[in-house]
């Protein structure tokens, strides 16, 4: 119904402010009169010079003018009254128009009354001009009022509102005096489209629905039947070739006590409905725009055992578990949550991409992601719950990996009960964990190729200092005020030496000397020092299993390895409370066939000893698992560890050919308990190659003498191997590179019985001038001294009958290596001549 705005008393005002046809005459328009009056009097008395005639005159023009206002002010007073308590009843009734919206306002622009129809389109605060068509629409609207007050009526063909409504708007002066403006707006239906014409559901389309389960039917919005399916004919009337037109839809349709709905034909031994009214409207037009002759509905009859969810009603339990029992199938990652965001079930897919296995899913999505990203994602689902079937995806991270974001996805569903929210994830735990693995591989060689460098570079510093030291103690003797202090420079120096070896290995550019060996006999060679190492708090258990297959491995670097594991499991422990713990040593063999089953995308399949060492010291933090083989990386105090010993002992396997893992042990709950590092080595197959013959070193024959060709870059330790093997009795030409050396050969008058140079140097490096020198002397013995690795030097320099020195090296190891060197090349030349 209409509704009055206002009460009765401001209604009307300006009706009250203007004098329209029957109002009494005003104060002026009297004094008027009655100033002409008095001058025709004077007129007249000037005239006639009677004052008598004038008085008369006067009385007589007063009895006539005051005859005239009571008899005004009689006719007047009905009309008084009326407009004192204006009655708006048959306004109110006159107005209400189903599908136009009208309004009526003053002068001051405010409402007087209006529609319902325009207090459902516009609110009752809404009074024209001040309608919601945004600054442009508004300002038209404005011009609108004002010609309209000026010309009686004024119209606008079309103006559209900002919910994308277009209107016809007119509006005309009325009432008495024309103090009110009479509004009328009517919405413009927008044209159909071509996707919501008419639909042949007597065709293919729905014979095609009805053979998936699914019965159709037009209707118009009184429910009549418009046109139907030729299934729906037949479940409704028992002939697919009825039209059933005018006829009403629910009559074909009955409800139990469930409120379920069947075809009434069928009775109970039909299946249950799902019915769906689908309004054939364009989404973007105003359901009002078009008349109720005009709207017609698409009704979908839907068989319950059709569609994933056409069992799950909210109530029914089996509905429920045959949905997630085939949802549970499916690779991918769903979960579904109610429109307000609970969690009704999810399958195990989703449950490993949130890693949420053995403990469920809690009650909200939110609680899946860090804090940051849970406003946004209860925004996303609330949205598609709430609204229309939409799908999308936002991006979040998850609790159990922050540093990884994922795409989840969301979908509004319908026709499962009320309206639903899916949510879809992959499960990328194991493309994730591979590509940690690669990352960390990459990383690792990086700083491998680094590692391996600053080993390089400074073993020449620590070839300098020892062999100076070496130098300064052939001064002194014990007892000195310098020896003890040179003694521990010297010290210090090896244990940097010894550093330098640690980052060679990680770098895997050590030298190695492999053996075919067995797990157990290197664990009972190492034992005994660790139980020395890890204290009477620490209890260590030792387990071997049978039929063990054998390694090839360096026996020394493998104790180290193990070394190197249990210190790092015993400052696990103590670093607890009690310093109380376990550590375990195990052995097993694992064959090919288990690999396969691990399904590693890293360990190829082949038979495997392993080694297994374990403690209870309560694990490895998250964030330190992928740095755990990092050089320098360490947990311990400043000073108080160097962040070698895992790296060590990750570059010792991985040059074996082995392979190295670090996990967590958990109890039921999830918890970590301590940790576990598993090292694969392969079963040898097959016989040990036939290690190198070594030569021991012997005192240089001092007699013999020789003359050699020192080549070095770095200058002090050039200065130093210079003064060592003069010391032991050697005549040394020394070049700053390799073109000198090679100069220092062809062109020089001097015969030399050695050559000893640095590998890698500025220009021409050691191995290109060596080979030069060997294509005019191939019997020039050569030795090489190299801060890298032996066993690398001999693959990529492929110099046959080489020898090679490690720096750091001392005064006496050099003059020794270069008496051995000689001596075997005069061996050889005296067997050939």
């Amino acid at each position: 119904m209409s509704r009055r705005l206002g009460n009765d008393s401001n209604a009307v005002p300006a009706a009250n402010d203007a004098s329209g046809p029957n109002d009494a005459p005003p104060a002026k328009l009297l004094l008027a009169l009655g100033g002409a009056v008095v001058a025709s009097a004077a007129v007249l008395f000037f005239a006639t010079g009677s004052g008598i005639v004038a008085l008369a005159f006067v009385l007589a023009a007063g009895v006539m003018l005051g005859g005239v206002v009571l008899l005004d002010r009689m006719r007047g007073a009905p009309a008084s009254e009326g407009i004192g308590a204006p009655d708006w009843s048959v306004t109110v009734a006159a107005i209400e128009r189903a599908g136009e919206a009208i309004a009526i306002t003053d002068r001051a622009n405010r409402m007087v009354c209006a529609n319902m129809f325009f207090l459902d389109s516009f609110g009752a605060n809404a009074a024209p001009p001040a309608l919601p068509f945004g600054r442009v629409g508004q300002e038209a609207v404005t011009l609108l009022a004002r010609n309209a007050w000026r010309d009686g009526s004024a119209s606008i063909e079309t103006l559209e509102a900002l919910d994308e409504t277009r209107w016809q708007i007119e509006a005309t002066r009325a009432g008495r005096g024309d103090d009110h403006l009479i509004w009328r707006l009517r919405p413009i239906a927008r044209a159909r489209a071509d996707s919501l014409g008419p639909l042949d559901l007597a065709g293919p389309f729905g014979k095609m629905l009805s053979r998936a389960g699914i019965e159709t039917a037009i209707t118009t919005a009184d429910g009549v039947i418009r046109s139907v399916s030729s299934g729906f004919a037949e479940r409704a009337a028992g002939d697919d070739r009825a039209t059933l037109v005018g006829q009403d839809f629910v009559s074909f349709l009955r409800s139990d006590e469930r409120d379920r709905i069947f075809f009434a034909r069928e009775g109970r031994g039909g299946t249950p409905q799902t019915l769906v009214d689908i309004p054939l409207v364009d989404p973007e037009e105003r359901v009002t725009a078009a008349g109720p002759d005009e709207a017609t509905s698409l009704m979908l009859l839907i068989d319950s055992g059709v569609g994933i969810g056409s069992g799950w009603d909210g109530a029914s339990q089996a509905g429920v578990a045959q949905l997630d029992a085939l949802l549970a199938q499916l690779p991918l990652g769903l979960a579904m949550t109610d429109r307000d965001g609970r969690f009704l079930f999810g399958n195990e897919a989703f449950l490993r991409s949130v890693a949420r296995e053995g403990r469920g899913l809690p009650q909200f999505p939110t609680d899946l992601v860090v804090r940051e990203d849970k406003a946004a994602l209860s925004d996303a689902v609330r949205r598609h719950g709430r609204g229309p079937a939409t799908s999308g995806d936002v991006t979040v991270r998850l609790v159990g990996s922050p540093e990884e974001p994922v795409s989840l996805g969301l979908a509004g569903v319908r026709g499962l009960g009320e309206a639903a929210v899916l949510l879809s994830l992959a499960d990328t735990s194991q493309e994730n964990q591979l590509r940690r693995q690669v990352a960390q591989a990459t990383k690792m060689q990086a700083v491998g190729q680094l590692a391996g460098g600053v080993a390089h570079d400074f073993n020449n510093v620590l070839t300098a200092i020892i062999g100076t030291c070496d130098l300064m103690l052939l001064r002194h003797i014990p007892g000195d005020s310098d020896y003890d202090d040179i003694q521990q420079i010297r010290a210090n120096s090896n244990r940097a030496a010894a550093l330098t070896r640690q980052l060679l290995a990680f770098s895997r550019q050590q030298t190695l000397r492999p053996e075919i060996i067995q797990l157990p006999d290197v664990v009972s060679e190492v034992s005994p020092l660790i139980k020395r190492l890890l204290g009477e708090k620490i209890t260590y258990y030792v387990q071997h299993d049978r039929n063990l297959g054998p390694v090839r491995a360096d026996p020394q670097q493998l104790e180290q390895v193990i070394m190197n594991l249990a210190v790092n499991a015993r400052d696990a422990i103590q670093s607890r409370g009690s310093g109380q713990g376990r550590i375990s040593l195990y052995t097993r063999t694992l064959q090919a066939k288990q690999v396969i089953q691990l399904g590693s995308e890293v360990l190829p399949a082949a038979d495997y000893t392993v080694l297994i060492v374990q403690d209870t010291g309560g694990g490895i933090p998250p964030h330190v698992l992928p740095k755990l083989f990092e050089p320098f990386f360490t947990t311990k105090e400043q000073g108080k560890g160097t962040g070698l010993g895992l790296s060590t002992a990750y570059g010792i396997v991985k040059q074996s050919g082995g392979f190295i893992f670090a996990d967590n042990i958990t109890d039921k709950a999830g918890h970590p308990t301590g940790a576990r590092f598993t090292v694969y080595f392969p079963v040898h197959r097959g016989e040990m190659p036939k290690k190198r013959p070594v030569q021991e070193l012997v005192s240089s024959d001092w007699s013999a003498g020789g003359k050699v060709l020192l080549v070095e870059d770095e200058d002090m330790v050039r200065i130093v191997a210079e003064r060592a093997l003069a010391r032991a009795g050697y005549d040394v030409t020394a070049c700053a590179n390799g073109e000198e050396g090679l100069a220092a050969i062809t062109e020089g008058t001097a015969k030399f019985d050695i050559v000893v140079s640095d590998v890698v140097m500025p220009g021409m490096d050691g191995p290109a001038m060596v080979r030069a020198i060997r294509a005019k002397l191939p019997e020039m013995p050569v030795l090489f001294m190299s801060g890298y690795a032996e066993e690398q030097l001999r693959r990529d320099i492929d110099i046959p009958d080489m020898h090679f020195i490690a720096k750091p090296f001392s005064v006496a190891s050099i003059g020794d290596k270069v008496g051995a060197v000689l001596r075997e090349a005069r061996a050889v030349q005296a067997t050939g001549a």
